[in-house]
């Protein structure tokens, strides 16, 4: 994980040091119990055996029972310690890569964004909770027990030198062969699942159009990757850990020869030769633990480096001075956007005045900037030249959530959460305020609607709900805009699945919010929609094409004019 740390993770790894210093701490004691067992066979062969003293023999036994059963608590104890610098790793940057996902998502600006998921803090957390990272801290006691075979007889150290050499270089040689072929493996699996999530989103116009055996066939081909790149990376991940786990059978199995011949000419005690054998399995079993349990190491590799690029590219920024409430008056100056990788701009010298008590109408054909422009008046995008400021200051000046108090939404494309239908128009607050939840129902008009479903406001909606139309979902999503009496609305296409009664309630909210001394902002290409608006500004390729009161852009500026005012009167 030697990548470089942001603020964020460094603190998060600050939290739970002392977790692992006191793990390591007991790695210091459970390795030195490991010395139980080849001491506990040196007596015996050697002093229980030679004297045939059954005191001996259960003194010995008692004292590694306690040993033994010291050891046992000490390794859970390490081993709970581990999982809970995992959980609190967790609990801390959890939320923090919450919101900073949220943000990448909301702004999709930086380019950690498809590379990063809440998945990644979790496989940082299973790291800590794996054997691979006791078996790290139990790494620094192999020299110790090749130190103690030494001491029996050299060459048997030697040995002990030579095949941890071995193992070594075979754990070197997996991570440099297996690195990419897992990465690879990962990503593809990533994609499969991803498109699987598309696929089940969208499960009502798959099925309706006949499009699921194709689709299926599509995520078959992409699972069938995915499947053959893993199969391919954890064969060449099982190779290594059999050939470990083989040669170290082999190598005890040698080593016991080899003190079985120093036994015969004397040079050794029988109890010396099964000790160096169970002190070389215990020396080389942290490179054999780690060894199966490596992917997850450099699952949690990438997973830090992918969280760094996330954290580096949104950069937290201190929640500005709280302002008091703001005018209703939205002023755009001279506002160019300039997207990432683009050779011209979105939106190009937009300039307009929305004052409190008017409603502005964004008018044009699709794909001429409308919505980025709701964008833009929700502090989503930050103007490249020129400013946006509600009541004399910037966007910026208010902070994302003190702005979403301010500014209410209505988009093009309505998504609701798992939860009641107040909890939907509350914007999912913990404790809805019952109160504002009703009034801003019955200022969207679909207050009358949700008291005819079976559960009124208690009743549970989430993405795929089917028991509202489409048309009750845009008058409900209306109320969400409204909640909280917001001082500016930005309805994006607020009537495009609406009928007349639900224009008609459309109107009235307008109404009600012009008459408060707010502002609102349509966008729309729907005569309907624009009846109650006092200017409107026509947009055409990102750029101003004209702006002016209502009927005057009406009648210079649209051929159909008569057909349109008729419409407006209608609506």
């Amino acid at each position: 994980m030697s990548t470089k740390d942001s603020k964020h993770l460094s603190l998060a790894l600050a939290q739970g040091r002392g977790l692992l210093r006191l793990s390591f701490f007991f790695s210091l004691f459970t390795n030195l119990l490991m010395l139980t067992g080849p001491l506990f066979m040196l007596q015996v062969y050697d002093r229980v055996l030679g004297s045939r003293s059954e005191e001996t023999l259960v003194a010995l036994l008692g004292l590694v029972t306690l040993l033994f059963a010291l050891y046992g608590l000490l390794e859970f104890a390490r081993g709970r310690l581990m999982a809970r610098v995992g959980a609190r790793f967790q609990s801390i940057i959890g939320p923090r890569a919450f919101d900073a996902l949220l943000e990448a998502h909301a702004f999709k600006t930086t380019s950690a964004q498809p590379k990063c998921s809440l998945h990644d803090v979790e496989a940082i957390r299973n790291f800590y909770a794996s054997p691979v990272l006791l078996a790290i801290f139990d790494l620094p006691w192999t020299p110790v027990f090749i130190a103690a075979i030494f001491i029996f007889h050299p060459t048997l150290g030697w040995m002990a030198v030579a095949g941890g050499g071995i193992l070594i270089v075979t754990a070197i040689l997996n991570q440099i062969l297996t690195h990419r072929k897992i990465h690879d493996a990962q990503g593809l699996s990533t994609s499969a699942n991803s498109f699987a999530m598309q696929v089940q989103n969208g499960a009502q116009f798959v099925w309706a159009q006949g499009m699921g055996r194709t689709l299926g066939e599509r995520w078959q081909r992409r699972q069938k990757d995915a499947l053959l790149r893993t199969i391919v990376a954890n064969d060449w991940t099982g190779s290594f850990s059999a050939f470990t786990k083989a040669f170290r059978f082999f190598l005890q199995s040698a080593m016991l020869g080899v003190g079985a011949w120093y036994v015969l000419q004397n040079e050794l005690t029988a109890g010396a030769m099964i000790a160096s054998s169970i002190l070389l399995g215990r020396a080389l079993a942290p490179v054999e633990q780690g060894l199966p349990q490596w992917p997850i190491a450099q699952r949690a590799r990438t997973s830090w480096r992918n969280l760094s690029a996330l954290f580096e590219a949104i950069q937290k920024q201190a929640e500005p001075t709280r302002l008091p409430p703001p005018s209703a008056s939205l002023n755009a100056r001279n506002v160019t956007l300039m997207l990432p990788d683009t050779d011209r701009p979105v939106l190009h010298g937009i300039t307009f005045f929305v004052a409190p008590g008017e409603a502005l109408g964004v008018i044009g054909k699709s794909g001429s900037g409308k919505t980025t422009l709701a964008r833009l008046l929700l502090g989503l995008m930050v103007p490249t030249r020129g400013e946006v400021r509600l009541g004399g200051a910037t966007l910026p000046q208010y902070g994302a959530e003190r702005l979403g108090e301010l500014v209410g939404y209505l988009p093009q494309e309505i998504q609701f959460f798992e939860g009641t239908i107040a909890e939907n128009i509350a914007r999912m607050s913990l404790e809805p305020d019952a109160a504002q939840v009703v009034e801003a129902a019955k200022k969207a008009r679909v207050h009358d609607v949700i008291l005819g479903l079976p559960k009124g406001y208690d009743t549970l909606i989430g993405p795929t709900d089917t028991q509202l139309s489409g048309g009750q979902k845009q008058r409900l999503a209306l109320a969400r805009a409204l909640y909280g009496n917001p001082i500016v609305v930005v309805l994006d296409e607020p009537n495009s699945a609406l009928d007349a009664e639900g224009s008609e309630a459309l109107n009235k909210a307008i109404e009600d919010m012009k008459a408060s001394d707010k502002a609102v902002v349509v966008m729309t290409h729907r005569p309907r929609a624009i009846a109650l608006c006092d200017h409107l500004f026509v947009l055409e390729n990102g750029q101003a094409a004209g702006y002016g009161p209502r009927d005057e852009i009406i009648q210079s500026m649209i051929k159909n004019a008569d057909n349109v005012k008729s419409a407006i009167k209608q609506g």
